[in-house]
């Protein structure tokens, strides 16, 4: 027992403890690490954004002037330009669920216009015309521009997401939901 009294010895910790601090050290690696994996994607994507974000007001840009090309063309030949349908419309129920006749109550329902001040965007084809025709008497609809769906979106935008109703407050909810479509 001599020589054992001569070392000096180490306070014993027990290894429930030492376990633990080793878990927490290497549990403290990993969070940086996918801290500054998210960091550097988070970059990417922001990036990725911008350069859509300017692509799109770009084409926009490009689709204005042509318009006022193509008209100012027109004019200087004595003709008429008759611009492209537009592709969106914004629809809103105005009147009240009362005595509605069971075909546009129908449309209604399938236009997602259950109560009154109900809004929805709406792609614009031959079938959904006759729909907006057909439930004329209880809804009013219009043709929305850049600034007005913007609004509309932030403030009042809401999207269906695995069957819950959710407010549109993020880009990274839409992406989920859609990037595949890029």
């Amino acid at each position: 027992g001599n020589m054992v009294a001569g070392t000096k010895q180490l306070p014993q910790v027990p290894e429930t403890l030492l376990k633990k601090r080793k878990q927490n050290a290497a549990t403290k690696v990993k969070r940086a690490e996918s801290a500054l994996a998210r960091k550097k994607a988070h970059k990417t994507k922001r990036r990725e954004i911008f350069k859509r974000a300017e692509k799109y007001v770009k084409e926009y840009r490009i689709k204005e002037r042509d318009q006022i090309r193509l008209t100012r063309e027109a004019r200087k030949h004595g003709n008429f330009y008759v611009p492209a349908e537009p592709k969106v419309a914004f629809v809103m129920r105005i009147r009240g669920i009362n005595g509605v006749h069971p075909k546009p109550r129908k449309v209604m329902q399938l236009l997602r216009l259950r109560q009154i001040n109900n809004g929805i965007f709406l792609k614009l084809n031959k079938a959904t015309i006759n729909m907006l025709r057909i439930a004329e008497p209880y809804i009013t609809w219009g043709y929305p521009n850049m600034k007005s769906i913007r609004e509309l979106v932030y403030k009042r935008g809401h999207g269906k997401v695995d069957r819950r109703r959710i407010a549109l407050t993020d880009n990274s909810i839409v992406e989920q939901k859609l990037g595949k479509r890029n």
